[in-house]
């Protein structure tokens, strides 16, 4: 029960939960990370796999691995500044990143205002996205959490909390946009601007059924790809609508948990509409935890991706996990899923109608911490 208190306390903090929001003068610092590592194993070499392509052949840990802080002050008994800072690396280079700045503004006890870079929250994990501790996974299901890439945005959000007989509702809805973010395709990094980001969402916590989430965002997408402008291609992205929608579920009574999510992509007139799906169970038994997640990614006449994966972990102290995952992924139907390919084996596959086929063995372990 201490192990589970002392977690939950330090995720609230880190969600920035307005149940924790600070009086005037007073400040609190939290830090967190990751130290992991992970290998692509099978029969077929020279592959990479994951939204940067940092999983191969080699043992690497810069897919996992990453660092943090998260500092809020009051200002005054309603208004909260918080920042969040983060080392991850990008490719392969190491990069701090601002992930949160802005001030929070609590209305009344159920009513919160935020303004400022934002997290942008799509995924049922997105508030704590890089706290690793806070899901069970060393690496969240790839076939949903690699469809995003943007984190963060410049904006203005509110949350309603209302209480119900058997736990509480809570609604988000927020705006603005993210420019010159970074974005990963065909074995290259290119800027997107994301124009016009939207979007709200609902939340269910039940005190004895778990928590249940829908949630709905779009945004205006722009992005040049200069290599294609032998095809006429380069401005590949002009103000196309992205909208994503996605549904999920979460569960924990201390020794049963379970999760799952469900995801619609669609980029209109420029990439096949992604369906995607997870669904995880697990046990605790003491301070070990396994579990089990199947994960499936659809791409419209374009293959499927799904995937197998298994998971043991055990808690080292209240805040301190280490955890393994074997994964096996395997695609059908000439879908590459999160596998990386380059633009010319795309375009080779595209004109020639010959299409890879991609498989693999993941094994991660690593250690998820908070401080």
């Amino acid at each position: 029960m201490f192990r589970l208190h002392a977690l939950g306390l330090a995720v609230a903090c880190l969600a920035a939960s307005p149940a924790f929001a600070l009086s005037q003068g007073e400040y609190r610092l939290n830090g967190f990370g990751t130290l992991g590592f992970t290998h692509l194993g099978g029969e077929d070499e020279g592959r990479s796999y994951g939204i940067q392509g940092q999983t191969n052949d080699s043992w690497r840990g810069d897919e996992l691995s990453k660092l943090g802080g998260q500092f809020q002050y009051g200002l005054t008994d309603r208004l909260n500044l918080t920042t969040q800072v983060t080392l991850k690396a990008e490719q392969d280079t190491w990069k701090a990143n601002l992930e949160w700045a802005y001030l929070s503004f609590q209305g009344s006890d159920r009513l919160t205002l935020r303004a400022g870079r934002l997290r942008n929250p799509v995924y049922m994990y997105s508030e704590t996205l890089d706290v690793g501790i806070t899901y069970p996974w060393l690496r969240l299901p790839d076939e949903i959490y690699h469809q995003v890439q943007i984190s963060n945005y410049e904006g203005v959000d509110f949350t309603y909390s209302i209480p119900v007989s058997y736990g509480s509702v809570s609604v988000q809805a927020y705006g603005g946009q993210a420019e010159n973010r970074d974005f990963f395709a065909y074995d290259q990094m290119y800027d997107m601007d994301y124009k016009k980001v939207a979007g709200a969402n609902i939340t269910l916590e039940t005190f004895n059924y778990g928590i249940f989430r829908v949630a709905y965002s779009e945004a205006g997408l722009n992005m040049t790809m200069p290599e294609l402008a032998i095809y006429r291609m380069a401005d590949i992205a002009n103000d196309v609508k992205g909208k994503f929608s996605s549904a999920g579920y979460q569960y924990d009574n201390g020794t049963w948990l379970a999760a799952s999510e469900a995801t619609r992509l669609v980029v209109e007139g420029l990439t096949p509409t992604k369906n995607a799906f997870y669904v995880m169970s697990g046990r605790r038994l003491g301070d070990v935890l396994g579990h089990v997640t199947y994960a499936q990614l659809d791409e419209a006449g374009a293959g499927r991706q799904s995937s197998w994966t298994y998971g043991l972990n055990y808690s080292l102290a209240p805040t301190v996990t280490l955890k393994g995952e074997y994964k096996r992924v395997d695609t059908s139907d000439g879908g590459r899923g999160v596998f990386i390919q380059s633009g010319e084996e795309y375009l080779t596959g595209l004109f020639t109608g010959t299409a890879r086929t991609f498989d693999g063995d993941i094994v991660s372990i690593g250690l998820d911490f908070v401080f």
